[in-house]
């Protein structure tokens, strides 16, 4: 049945006029609601039309319930499908008010007026509201769960911790005292998230073995349990990545991706559970999906597995512009930036650097469409930048790169590798010796060290290794030393390949050409197997050196060869790096991402460093 504006006008004016001249009421306020049902499901949506069905059901002043229930309707309707939020309020408002005994609407309406509140940053009006609606709901288990939940979420995103991991806490006994050990998981999993965001791991390490616990004797919906094996699973794999232990997480990753692929394979189960406390899902099956994708290309990018990380990069990204198609949820962005940024360093190893200045722009323009999402991506975007201007050898825009991303972040480990990449700045500079050694007085991986991270401890040796060798102080290879040693531990591929290298420098300047050709051999394999073209052209630099030492001319002239390769193709990489637009982004160091980027006249850095 299709009707247009004019003749849904007509139809109500027609009956308000029947309903004042004596008919019945009832029997027309309840068309107007069932009209306005159906064009909210139509497709596409008739919002107007079903907004004016809705406005009108007041004319009949109908019951208070379903009086109440049509302020919702229109609130939600108002706040999902226009922009005129105040009027949306407006109804939303009027739909809290009511006496105790509509509940639902209450508690409905509480939900999403304090959504509404937060968009209009209005925080303050939220909090109070959903704590009272929180305080009258646990007769309702349902919604004093998915209230605790969306309260825990506000102060998240307040970034107050604390009070969050407090209502978790709350809503784990809860569950547990209505009988529902889902969602009980659901709360502690929540909470052991925000444990290890915060880094107290002696809490999160009891936290996640009850969790485990919990996971395996729940015996319900099998998408569900396996959902919940997905979260227990990816916050273990993540703690393991945030210590820097690629080895020993092999295992956790392993069961995850078994897991989801157990969940792919499994039909939705219609039948809603018992417990009205179990009607949760963390995440659709699709996101979860695109989540395991993410955690694996993190694990590949730390291991070294570049090509690993590119190809499950390209399925998760494909898998995002699928579902952004049809879902627009927040935190389709968030993953697709946190992609972006692990592929963008897997870009600038391999030597593709106009490719990752390409894909820090699409990073930007992403953070461009969300305030939020730039508050929170803001330091790793300069970091980015920070890196890709090292690679083209722009040091003093690296420096206020790293400088502007230090004073956005409070996050330990990103600081901790940014302070890492701003002392190799320094090192090249040779002139800053000031500012060198308090850096590396803040990150000395002997005593005090910021953070529990496995890697970022082995790449602070490594830099010390590196100072040493710059300063000429050849016989003090300790450092490098312990760098390969921790990298070999937890198959930290990079990292190993780096201090091969350099411990065969430091032994060909020696005069050691035996070790030195034991350290550089390995190091350009694994370089080539990564691949990480700046070790490449490293080795290869110093494997022609090397043989001709030793007198080895055909040698000599293959890796002389490789090295020329390696150095046309940084070459040719670098200038069509510089020649972009977004080459300009360097220069960015203040406010939100620049919306346009004017091109310039081809590049201005030097090339030294490559040659």
């Amino acid at each position: 049945m299709c009707f247009d504006r004019a003749a849904v006008v007509v139809f109500v004016v027609i009956v308000v006029k029947m309903a004042t001249g004596g008919e019945a009421p009832e029997p027309w306020y309840l068309a107007l609601l069932g009209f306005a049902e159906h064009f909210r499901t139509s497709s596409p949506p008739k919002i107007r039309l079903c907004v004016h069905c809705l406005q009108a059901v007041f004319q009949f002043k109908p019951p208070q319930r379903v009086e109440a229930r049509t302020h919702l309707q229109l609130g939600s309707v108002l706040y999902h499908h226009t922009k005129n939020s105040d009027l949306a309020r407006n109804h939303l408002e009027k739909a809290v008010r009511p006496v105790s005994q509509f509940e639902d609407v209450k508690f409905e309406a509480a939900s999403l007026l304090s959504e509404l509140y937060c968009q209009q940053n209005l925080v303050d009006s939220a909090k109070p509201l959903l704590r009272k609606a929180i305080q009258i709901s646990q007769q309702t288990p349902y919604w004093h769960c998915r209230l605790l939940f969306q309260l825990a979420q506000l102060h998240t995103l307040e970034k107050d911790l604390v009070s969050a991991c407090d209502l978790l806490g709350v809503g784990a006994e809860y569950a547990r005292v209505v009988g529902s050990e889902y969602t009980r998981a659901l709360f502690l999993l929540s909470k052991g998230m925000l444990l290890l965001m915060e880094r107290k791991l002696q809490e999160v390490h009891p936290l996640l073995t009850l969790c485990g616990q919990i996971v395996e004797n729940w015996q319900g919906n099998p998408i569900q349990k396996e959902s919940l094996r997905v979260f227990f699973l990816v916050l273990q794999v993540t703690h393991y990545l945030d210590a820097g232990q690629v080895k020993s997480v092999k295992p956790c990753l392993k069961q995850l991706q078994q897991c989801i692929q157990t969940i792919s394979t499994l039909h939705d189960d219609e039948i809603l559970p018992s417990n009205p406390a179990d009607l949760f899902h963390w995440l659709p099956k699709e996101h979860m999906c695109v989540l395991v994708y993410l955690v694996t290309v993190m694990h590949s990018m730390q291991a070294g597995y570049l090509e690993k990380a590119q190809k499950y990069t390209d399925k998760a990204l494909m898998q995002l512009e699928k579902l952004k198609m049809l879902d627009c949820s927040p935190i389709l962005s968030s993953f697709q930036v946190i992609l972006l940024e692990h592929i963008i360093m897997c870009r600038l190893v391999t030597g593709h650097k106009a490719t990752a200045l390409q894909e820090i722009s699409q990073v930007c323009q992403l953070c461009q469409q969300s305030p939020r999402l730039f508050s929170n991506h803001a330091a790793q975007l300069h970091t980015l930048l920070g890196l890709y201007c090292i690679s083209v050898n722009c040091m003093d825009n690296a420096e206020a790169q790293f400088t502007t991303a230090l004073r956005l972040t409070t996050h330990q480990e990103l600081w901790t590798f940014i302070v890492t990449n701003l002392a190799s700045v320094y090192i090249r500079e040779g002139n800053r010796h000031q500012e060198l050694y308090s850096l590396l007085e803040r990150i000395n991986p002997d005593h005090n060290f910021p953070v529990s991270s496995h890697c970022l401890r082995a790449a602070a040796f490594y830099i010390r290794g590196l100072l040493s060798f710059f300063q000429g102080r050849y016989n003090e290879e300790r450092d490098v030393r312990y760098t390969l040693c921790m990298s070999n531990a937890e198959d930290l591929n990079r990292l190993t390949a780096c201090s091969l290298v350099l411990l065969g420098h430091i032994f060909y300047v020696l005069g050691n050409h035996r070790e030195s050709n034991n350290m550089v051999v390995p190091a350009m394999q694994l370089a080539s197997k990564i691949p990480d073209m700046s070790v490449q052209l490293w080795s290869s630099a110093l494997l022609k050196d090397l043989n001709k030492a030793c007198g080895n001319t055909i040698d000599a002239h293959e890796a002389a060869q490789m090295h020329q390769n390696f150095s046309q193709q940084l070459l040719q990489d670098h200038i069509a790096a510089c020649s972009l637009p977004e080459h300009n982004l360097i220069s960015w160091t203040d406010g939100p991402p620049p919306v346009q980027i004017q091109a310039q006249n081809g590049p201005t850095t030097s090339l030294a460093s490559l040659l």
